[in-house]
């Protein structure tokens, strides 16, 4: 586990720590945290480097190592001071995660593009984000079931006035202090022009993805390159990052391929793709206009993959609204059932799910066939793996946390091994 937090000590001031333990136990780790910081130099361009900049303060990092699975622990985080005296942050909780393949009752928040509000009702920079607090609200009220939270991208909104960032984290504190708080990278946080971005846009705010790498320890292998897989109990995770080039033939369209590719679908029956920018299917009025969908060139980059490794979900943010495709196959689908999926894989649900914040989005006149469910209201997602071979996923809104969209997957492992519904088939040798 990892534990970050801000302060005003510098690593000359005082030394960042944590103390943790088991919950009920008198036994304590105290384990010492990095520090970092950013400079306005680290800045790409304005605002961030001019009216938008604020001295972030310092950084810290604790890695938490050699967890006992599915445990309860307390933590606080603390300094210590030159003088040898400590300061103490509030105690905490949280559970450490079960084990990859562990069966237990697992519970994943997902969604994409919250940013943030303002509790005390004043105007928000932007006038933006109007469902943020409503989506931050109805997570700490559920709290206690859930397990684990992906934000796939555009954070917080800033555009480069960086002071928005410690409201962000101060707005999400109670999710983040009890649970894994997990992003991907979007446009928001990453593009800027000539700074290594895929898109050559200034939607950051010249932040060029400084701010939500340092911000935000994920277990990337470069931490300009935000893509890593993620396995938590019965899921594996592939999280793409969008804004850097994903075509194939690249550094990451071979990430992507080995972690479809090296997944143990007897252990982790529930595999998971994610990216911020819609790389599957959208009919919202923007990627309707471009004739593709999506984004252009990435389904003829993933198609194949999705269908060869059997993706279960597909998530993605970008489109601020809701939109569920059915088990999709170039633009054909699988399967006309709406509520329940059983047996041998059908194709890659699509789940466009960018509604948890930022004003919004607009659908197209156009209705593909593959499009079943859309809403254009704030709201976030949810699955619940029971066991190995049944899923639940669920659509709530936020205004009231109420479910208004679901369906079932049930799955043995016998499901996955051979051909699929569309008779895409392992490759056999006649040989005997």
């Amino acid at each position: 586990m990892i534990v970050t937090w801000t302060s005003g000590y510098g690593s000359y001031e005082a030394t960042p720590v944590v103390e943790w333990g088991f919950i009920n136990e008198m036994n304590k780790i105290v384990s010492p945290a990095i520090t970092r910081s950013y400079s306005r130099s680290d800045m790409c361009g304005p605002p961030a480097s001019t009216i938008g900049w604020r001295d972030p303060g310092y950084i810290h990092i604790a890695y938490l190592k050699e967890l006992w699975p599915d445990t309860e622990y307390f933590y606080r985080v603390g300094h210590k001071l030159r003088n040898g005296a400590y300061t103490w942050g509030s105690k905490n909780r949280f559970n450490s995660g079960p084990f990859p393949g562990e069966e237990s009752l697992q519970r994943v928040v997902i969604f994409g593009d919250m940013g943030k509000g303002e509790q005390d009702g004043s105007n928000e920079y932007n006038d933006y984000q109007h469902g943020a607090l409503n989506t931050t609200n109805r997570l700490i009220e559920d709290l206690d079931n859930i397990d684990l939270v992906l934000h796939i991208g555009d954070i917080t909104y800033a555009n480069g006035y960086l002071s928005q960032w410690d409201q962000f984290t101060e707005q999400v504190e109670t999710i983040t202090s009890r649970v894994p708080y997990m992003i991907g990278s979007g446009n928001h946080e990453r593009d800027w022009p000539n700074s290594g971005s895929f898109y050559n846009t200034s939607d950051s705010g010249g932040e060029c993805g400084v701010l939500s790498k340092t911000t935000f320890e994920m277990p990337t292998a470069n931490k300009d390159e935000f893509w890593y897989a993620l396995d938590y109990g019965m899921f594996h995770f592939c999280i793409v990052d969008s804004e850097k080039d994903w075509r194939e033939g690249t550094k990451q369209y071979a990430f992507i391929e080995n972690c479809l590719a090296s997944v143990d679908r007897l252990r982790q029956p529930w595999l998971i793709f994610m990216a911020h920018r819609v790389l599957g299917y959208s009919s919202t009025t923007y990627y309707a206009s471009q004739g593709t969908f999506g984004e252009p060139m990435s389904k003829n980059s993933f198609q194949a993959l999705w269908q060869k490794y059997k993706v279960d979900l597909a998530f993605y943010g970008h489109a601020h609204v809701y939109e569920r495709t059915c088990p999709v196959h170039e633009n054909i689908c699988a399967s006309r059932e709406m509520e329940h999926y059983s047996g041998t894989f059908n194709a890659t649900i699509h789940l466009v799910v960018g509604g948890a914040g930022a004003h919004v989005g607009q659908f197209s006149t156009l209705q593909p066939s593959w499009s079943i469910f859309k809403d254009v209201d704030y709201g976030f997602t949810k699955l619940t793996a029971f066991n190995h071979s049944t899923l639940l996923f669920e659509y709530k809104k936020s205004s009231d946390g109420k479910v208004y969209d679901k369906f079932w997957i049930t799955r043995e492992y016998k499901d996955v091994l051979g051909c699929d519904n569309l008779n895409y088939c392992p490759p056999i040798t006649l040989a005997v």
